[in-house]
């Protein structure tokens, strides 16, 4: 019987390496290492040392005493770091999934072919989104003033109290998730209308001769397949609103007051005002290098976990 044949397999012959694609790359390489590796290396190296007020020329490593503060429950900014990163956790979390649901909602509704003007309605939602967020929400700080506002002299006329919108904690952090409502509801809704639109319409033809009810293919046919379609944004938006400083900052700058701890942290403050009011109130560019580094770490890990739920962690969806 005859040996199977050998191929021999020539070797390619070696190919001089071209520098022509790392050029084009340079650019962009030296933007991420300025703007990107080096301030995210310096805010490490700063989170172990004490470059606070008393030490700008003659900071020092400390290793982990900065983390030791923040973290340790006898430490002395523990009382402020874990109610704000309590209230960031749920405000990033709550206000994702509310203007998701409020976003989709309106979204079906717009595109009911049955609405009269349907296209005029869409323009008129999406308002709120192009209207510059700085705008916004300063226009909404003088509608929530107790004193002189729009909305508590409307409660007034109508025999309702008035709101203590933005001087009381629990006030303050409902006008918060309001303000960002209007600000992100739009964006939500356009993404969840081009998602239903992609649909194909058979489909539905098909569940109405099956005899399923309008309220059975929204739970059973348009939620699953438009959530499928547009649930990365989810992630985003908690990635976003974790670290959303504006909404804070302009229409309640952290305020009321918290009672107890250092005075560093309001009672509306999330992570990235406090990190705001430990460099540019109390000088702590050490604690707040701190504090950026573990929002990275806590961000990181959530971020994992949201593409893990919504299956979009590496690889394609089955």
């Amino acid at each position: 019987m005859a040996s199977p044949a050998i191929q021999l397999v020539k070797p390619r012959p070696w190919r001089r390496l071209s520098l022509t694609p790392y050029v084009f790359l340079l650019p962009a390489l030296v933007t991420i290492a300025v703007l990107v590796v080096y301030p995210a290396a310096y805010t490490l190296y700063l989170s172990f040392t004490n470059y606070n007020l008393f030490h700008f020329n003659s900071f020092s490593l400390v290793g982990f005493k900065n983390y030791y503060d923040i973290l340790n429950p006898n430490g002395l900014f523990f009382e402020d770091f874990i109610p704000v990163f309590i209230w960031t956790l749920f405000f990033a979390v709550s206000t994702a999934v509310l203007n998701y649901v409020v976003g989709f909602l309106i979204a079906v509704l717009v595109n009911n072919p049955r609405i009269p003007e349907r296209a005029f309605y869409r323009m008129l939602l999406i308002f709120p989104y192009v209207m510059p967020g700085v705008i916004t929400i300063l226009i909404w700080s003088g509608m929530l003033n107790q004193s002189f506002g729009a909305i508590d002299a409307w409660l007034t006329s109508i025999h309702l109290p008035s709101v203590p919108w933005l001087t009381d904690p629990t006030g303050a952090r409902a006008a918060i998730l309001i303000v960002n409502l209007w600000l992100s509801f739009p964006f939500n809704m356009i993404l969840c209308l081009s998602a239903l639109q992609a649909l194909p319409a058979d489909m539905y033809e098909a569940a109405t001769v099956d005899g399923a009810s309008p309220f059975a293919k929204l739970r059973l046919l348009t939620l699953p397949l438009v959530f499928r379609i547009t649930s990365p944004q989810l992630v985003g938006a908690f990635s976003f609103n974790f670290m959303n400083f504006n909404i804070v900052y302009l229409l309640t700058a952290g305020g009321p007051p918290k009672v107890g701890g250092t005075g560093a942290a309001g009672s509306t403050d999330v992570l990235a005002s406090y990190i705001f009011n430990l460099t540019g109130t109390s000088h702590r560019y050490d604690l707040a290098a701190a504090v950026g580094i573990i929002i990275f770490l806590i961000q990181m890990v959530f971020a994992l976990i949201g593409f893990g739920l919504t299956g979009n962690l590496g690889g394609r969806r089955q």
